[in-house]
């Protein structure tokens, strides 16, 4: 494993003139309203268990630290990739465009500014340099109108939730509190941004921090697993595009319907063995790919003929097409 860094920021060292991307790993934007409003909820108090009214600004450098957990970052060639941690990377940029809506203080919002985004050649560029989001995301920062309709589902997702951040972000904090909190935000807020520098380290660390705290589905994991694998971009980014349009027409079709489709196409075209019960012996492919289908795939790659990027990439690209349609 090459170098791996862990470095604890503030969110202004964190998003201060710097641009991410999202990575193949990440699956598209997806919190609900209950996820912004329990994140809101939980900066509100941490703020207020410092904050008292008539307290000067520079109180705010001795308020409490509150540690949001750890991001990973892929770095190629010089450019960020978000790994893991997209969800709350673009939820706290919805939350400071709110608060630079909101506040009077021009020098304030030119701080927040910069962690939004950077101007070049007279266009914005959001720190979280996503194409497909750029228009919603300068209507929010706008306040202009924005038109759902045609949008992809991740967009239309970003779009909703900083109505949430509007909705429920606390009145008690909207008047004489919002320059305070907009300080502490940016400067008492802390994540450990972990820095890898290969896809196969970067895979490994997102592995073991999602799939033993099962906050990923297996269906996730799988993609994860063989995105990682597929050694051409351009091939990988085919095979993303193939994978994420096939698992949202299984969804559509009901709830679970993209795990029962992959362990079905697994179970029919590569398993060997199944449990005899009469006998007591251990379980078997069938089995396992009932309950694990992501770590069999890993464990029989050699079996499936997954032996290079172009085998991996032909995985998705034809047979999981096929097979899930």
């Amino acid at each position: 494993m090459q170098e791996i860094r862990a470095d604890a920021k503030n969110l202004r060292a964190l998003l201060g003139g710097t641009k991410f991307s999202v990575d193949y790993y990440q699956r598209e934007y997806g919190w609900q309203s209950e996820h912004v409003t329990e994140l809101i909820k939980d900066l509100a108090e941490e703020f207020k268990e410092s904050h008292r009214p008539g307290n000067d600004r520079s109180a705010v450098e001795h308020y409490h630290r509150y540690f949001l957990g750890s991001i990973i970052i892929s770095n190629r060639d010089g450019k960020k990739f978000i790994v893991d941690g997209q969800q709350r990377l673009t939820t706290l940029t919805l939350l400071l465009i709110f608060l630079y809506r909101h506040l009077n203080d021009e020098e304030q919002k030119a701080q927040l500014a910069d962690l939004i985004f950077s101007r070049r050649f007279g266009r914005r560029s959001f720190n979280l340099d996503i194409e497909e989001r750029y228009a919603c995301m300068d209507a929010l920062f706008t306040g202009k109108p924005f038109d759902e309709t045609g949008q992809p589902e991740a967009v239309v997702n970003i779009y909703r939730r900083y109505q949430d951040v509007a909705e429920y972000f606390p009145e008690e904090l909207r008047g004489e509190a919002l320059p305070y909190f907009a300080d502490w935000l940016i400067e008492n807020v802390y994540l450990v941004e972990i820095t890898v520098y290969s896809d196969a380290d970067a895979y490994r660390i997102f592995e073991t921090m999602n799939d033993r705290g099962l906050r990923l589905t297996p269906t996730d994991m799988l993609k994860s697993y063989l995105l990682a694998n597929i050694t051409d971009e351009r091939e990988r980014i085919e095979a993303s595009r193939v994978w994420r349009e096939q698992v949202k027409k299984l969804q559509e079709i009901g709830k679970g319907e993209e795990s029962d489709g992959i362990k079905a196409w697994l179970r029919s075209q590569y398993a060997e063995s199944i449990r005899d019960r009469k006998n007591g012996t251990r379980i078997g492919d069938f089995e396992l790919i009932g309950s694990q289908f992501h770590r069999w795939v890993r464990d029989k790659k050699e079996r499936m003929g997954l032996t290079n990027g172009a085998a991996f990439a032909r995985l998705v690209k034809e047979d999981f097409s096929f097979y899930s349609r």
